[in-house]
């Protein structure tokens, strides 16, 4: 019986388990409209990745950086390679900084 309730639990944290990950996104430009950005990554993203939220944190003589709270799968191989992958992808962005990454 022990077990039984162990394997359930095991499969219920897989479906539940995400990571949230806080990414900061340089724009290339500073007279850039940050919410055309803030679009832009959110459709560049893999599926199954989503913008929880962003926040807009200024840099220097007028950059104003992006970071962008990304919540992604646990369970899926590479899928963080993937949405790092996709910012950088993006035209407007110059770079991309993983600050922080953990269990949401």
């Amino acid at each position: 019986m022990r077990l039984h309730w162990s394997i359930r639990l095991e499969i219920w944290l897989r479906i539940l388990a995400k990571v949230l990950a806080s990414i900061k996104i340089f724009p290339n430009d500073a007279n850039l409209d940050l919410n055309v950005l803030k679009s832009k990554v959110e459709q560049s993203l893999p599926a199954g990745s989503t913008v929880q939220k962003f926040e807009e944190e200024p840099v220097a003589f007028g950059l104003v950086a992006l970071i962008a709270h990304v919540v992604l799968p646990e369970d899926v191989e590479g899928k963080m390679d993937q949405v790092e992958d996709a910012i950088r992808a993006v035209d407007s962005v110059s770079e991309i900084q993983v600050l922080r990454v953990g269990r949401f």
